[in-house]
């Protein structure tokens, strides 16, 4: 990553940590978990505000559909289906959550990653993140292919406003069932070969995102939380376009006024972590760390940091499963004395580091390479004096 955005770099090695601790503590060290704010999404809301803020920059850089999606896959499945394979091969000793279904359908939502707007657990518990984040590239691909993206603010408040409705009005999605992973699985591919082959390109992608929105605020495991995410991710999107000049920040405001107040009159809010103060204070956490690395991009940030944001993928992925086999193996530690419970919660960053970095160099590394040499620019054939012009 060039030098002058290191700093998400940095904030994905933060999301990733926070993460690790959020499942770390409650298994191996729970007296230090922290309960005024809520660690893991701390995380993944820093997550998504870096999604939000540099992924419509990179397809606009590109202007190339094809080749962002190309990317964007050869980006994040590799790792996936790696994770998957390790899970099932464990399962054996370690079942399966039983929130994945044993039919098609847990086959289907795995496929498209649209996990959680399907109703599906995933195979690793942290793999419900991606499903928002797919949602985010079905839309931004529509708003890009429609000339529409440049106004961040308008997705980024009509969320907001989505959140604050869907919990009020909303017990549960009114789509459940099998058939919201299998339909959307056949129009997800029906339509990215299309967005990808340029054939049909714009009626695709507005019906991917069209298909996007209804899954969201329809099918998702709780509506109203994934019209928030999507809310954040917009935000970052128009944050950026205010350092940019052609946005203003009005609208990131609004957005987070409404992000706050979206879980206070939720049907769909019976956890510890949407309580005000617990739900507030989690989200300032997050929007200050997102704004503080920004007012230091300028700066030399620590190598580590840095290191922990290249490998933040695989160890985002990666520690969970291997968390579970570790606490198989030692039995339940939250009964061990706290200096036991420390030398074991070290121990497993002291392993789950190191293999991550394996999974990054070998997984991850030469298959975004690979999607970097596919989706290039091809070379326009030869004249007859053997010259060509070259992007």
């Amino acid at each position: 990553m060039p030098a002058r955005l290191a700093w998400l770099d940095a904030l994905r090695g933060i999301g990733a940590v926070a993460v690790l601790a959020e499942h770390l503590l409650p298994w191996v060290v729970p007296s230090l978990r922290p309960y005024w704010f809520n660690l893991g999404l701390y995380g993944v809301l820093v997550f998504f505000l870096v999604s939000g803020y540099i992924i419509p920059t990179s397809l606009e850089r590109r202007g190339d559909v094809r080749a962002f999606w190309i990317g964007r896959a050869f980006r994040l499945y590799p790792l996936y289906l790696a994770v998957i394979g390790l899970v099932l091969a464990m399962s054996p000793w370690l079942a399966v959550r039983e929130t994945v279904p044993r039919d098609a359908s847990g086959v289907a939502a795995h496929a498209t990653m649209l996990l959680d707007v399907v109703g599906v657990g995933g195979v690793a518990d942290t793999m419900w993140t991606l499903s928002y984040e797919m949602v985010f590239y079905l839309l931004v691909t529509a708003l890009f292919t429609t000339g529409t993206h440049l106004r961040s603010g308008v997705p980024a408040m009509a969320f907001g406003v989505a959140a604050v409705a869907e919990g009020l009005l909303l017990a549960a999605a009114p789509l459940t069932g099998v058939w919201p992973a299998l339909v959307s699985c056949a129009v997800f591919f029906a339509g990215l070969v299309c967005v990808v082959a340029n054939r049909f390109r714009t009626a695709a992608a507005c019906a991917l995102g069209f298909m996007a929105v209804v899954l969201l605020l329809s099918s998702s495991r709780t509506p109203w939380f994934g019209a928030a995410i999507l809310a954040v991710m917009f935000t970052g999107t128009a944050i950026h376009r205010w350092e940019q000049g052609t946005g203003g920040l009005w609208p990131v405001a609004v957005t987070a006024g409404l992000v706050a107040v979206s879980p206070v009159w939720a049907i769909q809010a019976g956890w510890w972590w949407v309580r005000p103060q617990v739900w507030l204070t989690t989200i300032a956490m997050a929007g200050l760390t997102f704004a503080g690395a920004m007012a230091l991009r300028r700066r030399r940030l620590p190598r580590f940091l840095l290191w922990l944001g290249l490998i933040s993928y695989s160890l985002y992925l990666v520690h969970h499963p291997l968390l579970k086999l570790g606490t198989k193996i030692t039995g339940d530690l939250r009964w061990s004395p706290l200096p036991v419970q420390i030398l074991m919660a070290v121990t497993f960053v002291a392993l789950v580091l190191p293999a991550s970095w394996l999974t990054y160099r070998f997984v991850e590394r030469p298959m975004q390479d690979l999607g970097r040499r596919l989706s290039a620019p091809r070379a326009p054939a030869a004249s007859s004096t053997g010259s060509f012009a070259g992007k």
